[in-house]
């Protein structure tokens, strides 16, 4: 079953991977850093303090620890996994696209960065509850997540199980802030 699975993720990875252009190239790779985000964490912050004022010292706490549990708990699922990235993988590993001979770590299941923008953009959402604000960090956590196949760095099943981890975390970070601060209503 493993090995059934493994090879649907590797041929939805290589046809995802095979659609390449210069222009997306660059978009991609900007899309994929960590610090091109800065302006959108500005936004979402100054939104944060000027709609929930001192609660949002807990609510940043809580974002503080969402991204905290969500990136160091990828990092002991690929220790324990152990699931080379594409661009390593000794089977499709030449056949992959790399943009800037871009390839990360060793192992990639799951993704961290799935994990990291779905588990904010879940929790951004819970906390506004405003159909345009999660349709936008959903959106947002998308293109990042699609941006790490582009890249060739994850499979989709990378970024499907990161994702689906942040979703929880996310939604057992709000559970948590909820019962310790009822008032903020999360």
């Amino acid at each position: 079953m493993i090995e059934f699975l493994h090879q649907i993720d590797s041929e939805l990875f290589m046809w995802l991977n095979s659609r390449h252009s210069h222009l997306f190239d660059r978009i991609m790779f900007f899309i994929s850093g960590r610090w091109e985000w800065i302006p959108l964490y500005a936004v979402l912050l100054g939104f944060i303090v000027w709609r929930y004022r001192w609660k949002s010292l807990w609510i940043l706490l809580a974002v503080a620890i969402l991204i905290t549990v969500s990136d160091q708990l990828t990092n002991i699922l690929k220790a324990a996994v152990r699931r080379p990235r594409p661009c390593k993988d000794p089977v499709i590993g030449q056949m992959v696209l790399l943009v800037n001979d871009y390839c990360s770590g060793m192992y990639g299941f799951v993704s961290a960065h799935a994990s990291n923008t779905f588990a904010l953009a879940t929790f951004i959402s819970l906390l506004f509850r405003n159909r345009w604000v999660t349709t936008g960090m959903l959106f947002w956590a998308s293109v990042v997540s699609y941006s790490r196949i582009y890249l060739g760095v994850h499979y989709p099943g990378d970024i499907i199980c990161g994702a689906l981890l942040g979703v929880l975390l996310a939604w057992g970070i709000c559970y948590i802030l909820n019962r310790l601060i009822k008032p903020v209503q999360l």
